[in-house]
């Protein structure tokens, strides 16, 4: 036993060197390095027009607002108006029952004739004075008390005139009318009570077109806009949209027309303000229909007239991490350069750059995963994308020439 186990043992020491040699060539394939660069898709960046917009929350505000409120004492004896209808300029609202009133008018005018009489009596008392004076039975203390009769009674009648303008004054409002166009509210008083003016308001009147948007914005995009507009007109190169609460764009367009002088303490927002047209739709059961409503809240867009050139790169090709977003720019040598940039607007998938980037540049957007930066990579177009327009820009390589075409399909771009 113990002789053939030290042959065994001497078989299996002299078979070892052959297995390693054996084993050593697919040892060493295996720690090779990788065939080559990874295969990324690239494209160039170039500039598209941009239309510039800004959004923030505002709140719908009639242009006029009107609270009614009852000038005169007494019972309210008739409402003319149908609650949450639109009423013209001038059109009768309520009434004040007007017989007190009318009363104190006849009163007033009894008084002023009253007065007028006596005061035609002075006049010739005044010229009997006048004419006896230089003669025997004239004296001079006469007239001068017939003068001042007749100045007192002058006086007399235009206190009373004033009077009785006062009372046809109180008599005209009595009949309560709408101050301006408009839509009318709910009546907080029903015929048949007493008011006063200290009942508070009847109801309330606010104009419906135009109407005002106001919206407040912060400091700091209040200077951004200022600087983004000043050489196209200022806030004249600027129109406003409207997003409804139903996140619908609203089909009318209007315009800032007022930027406040102040700035909020608490919020350190600057008010701006706008007007846009509000145009019955429709009239149901009586009521006009329109889109906008006072007190409503709205997204304010503020969108340039004029669409202006900006560097534009592909959504997806933009990466972020904690210190901001960034992508990868192939250089000359074909190598991928980690470029931080600052994004402006975003439409779709295509991204807006402001800063970091410019046109001409080529930007890795397919095979994100598998770049490093410093890394050589081996450019190539991206796969189409369905719908993608035939005459769509082509990639190229770094130094200018058309790209190589990928040795292997890239991936899809998933980060």
């Amino acid at each position: 036993m113990t002789f053939r186990l030290r042959k065994t043992r001497r078989l299996l020491w002299a078979l070892l060197p052959i297995v390693s040699a054996l084993a050593a060539p697919e040892g060493a394939e295996a720690q090779a390095p990788g065939a080559g660069p990874p295969a990324v898709g690239v494209v160039r960046v170039e500039e598209q027009p941009l239309t510039q917009t800004s959004e923030f929350l505002g709140r719908i505000q009639a242009t006029d607002r009107v609270n009614i409120v009852a000038r005169v004492s007494g019972f309210l004896e008739k409402r003319f108006f149908e609650e949450g209808s639109e009423v013209k300029k001038g059109e009768s609202l309520y009434r004040i029952e007007q017989p007190p009133f009318k009363a104190e008018v006849d009163a007033r005018r009894a008084v002023v004739d009253q007065l007028k009489a006596q005061l035609e009596n002075a006049k010739l008392t005044l010229d009997r004075a006048k004419s006896l004076l230089g003669g025997p039975a004239g004296q001079q203390s006469a007239y001068d008390s017939a003068l001042a009769q007749q100045r007192s009674f002058a006086a007399q009648v235009l206190g009373a005139q004033a009077q009785l303008q006062t009372a046809e004054i109180n008599l005209g409002y009595t009949d309560i009318v709408a101050p301006i166009t408009g839509k009318i509210g709910r009546t907080a008083i029903t015929e048949g009570n007493y008011v006063t003016p200290s009942s508070g308001t009847l109801t309330t009147i606010v104009s419906q077109d135009p109407m005002y948007v106001v919206f407040p914005v912060a400091v700091r995009a209040v200077n951004e806009l200022v600087a983004r507009y000043a050489t196209r007109g200022g806030f004249e190169a600027v129109r406003i949209k409207l997003r409804l609460p139903d996140g619908r764009i609203y089909e009318k367009e209007g315009e800032v027309n007022f930027v406040d002088n102040t700035v909020s303490t608490d919020t350190d927002t600057i008010i701006l303000r706008g007007t846009i047209p509000n145009p019955q739709l429709t009239i149901s059961k009586g009521v006009a229909i329109r889109t906008l409503s006072d007190g409503e809240f709205v997204r304010v867009i503020l969108e340039g007239v004029q669409p202006v050139q900006a560097v534009a790169v592909p959504r997806a090709a933009v990466l972020t991490d904690q210190q901001g977003d960034y992508v990868f720019v192939i250089g000359a040598d074909n190598k991928a350069e980690l470029r931080r940039i600052e994004l402006g607007q975003t439409t779709g998938a295509t991204a807006f750059v402001l800063k970091g980037l410019t046109k001409g540049e080529n930007i890795v957007v397919e095979g994100l995963q598998r770049v490093k930066p410093g890394q050589p990579v081996l450019p190539g177009p991206p796969a189409p994308q369905p719908g993608a327009q035939s005459n769509a820009a082509q990639p190229t390589s770094a130094n200018g020439a058309p790209a190589a075409p990928a040795t292997k399909k890239p991936d899809d771009g998933k980060r």
